[in-house]
């Protein structure tokens, strides 16, 4: 049985379904990145795998049981999860952002320990904030604010992590870091990690599943060789695009026509 999955899931905001009726099995110990354009329930999907919202149909299942049915705790000890544009509160520092990552694990009966410690300067020497970790977080770049946050997840020690964007406000460099760091989180410690990006060959190089949404469904999903095709980048991104092996890694690569854009997009052809 896989840890996470959703069965006949629908997720709305005021009433207005953004996911529909969506079957999805998170395959254990890989990474799945979500792609998708902007606005067809990629963030959506996460912040309910994540239990942050709840369904109007269907079923999250964590371990065979409804998530909904498990205690917080339960759930924050097995789940970690970055969601985007994540607010601390005024004042905090980078090592009490991390810390939160241990509240999980705190309880009248156990307070505070060595593991926490040890956990906590961990996650800030994995993501090179060691050395920034006394520093409020109002004072940092969105890339160093971005690598706190992830610090933290790191520190919640879950098998699974959840991650929106994480390589939102980095440049290309850090982009990389990050990316490497998840990567050899889920190859060396088995962590199954789901992410929404929106590179797609990024994507590629770093996913063993991926799973493209349009329109609150899904459009296709399955290893990179299979979902990304000129056909699917054309369907779900409105573009006509070439797929070539990356000369690196060999992944599906896409390189965009030049100047071709399907008419869905708005675009006009150069």
């Amino acid at each position: 049985m896989n840890r996470l999955s959703t069965q006949k899931l629908t997720l709305a905001y005021e009433g207005t379904p953004i996911i529909r009726h969506l079957d999805l099995v998170i395959p254990d110990g890989q990474i799945t990145a979500l792609i998708g354009p902007n606005g067809c329930g990629k963030s959506t999907l996460l912040r309910g795998l994540a239990r942050l919202l709840k369904p109007s149909v269907g079923q999250v299942y964590l371990d065979g049981t409804s998530i909904f049915k498990l205690p917080s705790k339960q759930v924050a000890q097995q789940l970690g999860i970055l969601s985007q544009g994540s607010v601390a509160p005024e004042g905090f520092t980078v090592r009490t952002l991390v810390a939160q990552g241990r509240y999980p694990y705190q309880n009248w009966l156990q307070q505070w320990s060595t593991e926490d410690d040890r956990l906590v300067e961990s996650a800030l020497a994995i993501t090179g904030m060691t050395e920034l970790a006394e520093r409020s977080l109002d004072t940092l770049s969105g890339g160093q604010r971005q690598r706190a946050w992830i610090a933290m997840a790191l520190a919640q020690n879950t098998e699974i992590l959840l991650l929106d964007e994480p390589t939102t406000y980095l440049d290309l460099a850090h982009q990389i870091e990050i990316l490497n760091l998840l990567y050899e989180l889920n190859r060396e410690g088995g962590r199954t990690i789901v992410m929404v990006l929106h590179e797609l060959n990024q994507a590629c190089r770093y996913a063993d599943y991926l799973v493209a949404i349009r329109e609150g469904r899904i459009f296709a999903h399955g290893h990179p060789t299979q979902v990304m095709t000129e056909a699917m980048v054309r369907e779900v991104f409105g573009l006509d695009c070439c797929i070539v092996p990356d000369p690196v890694t060999g992944t599906p690569m896409c390189v965009p026509s030049w100047g071709k854009l399907c008419k869905r997009s708005g675009v006009i052809s150069l």
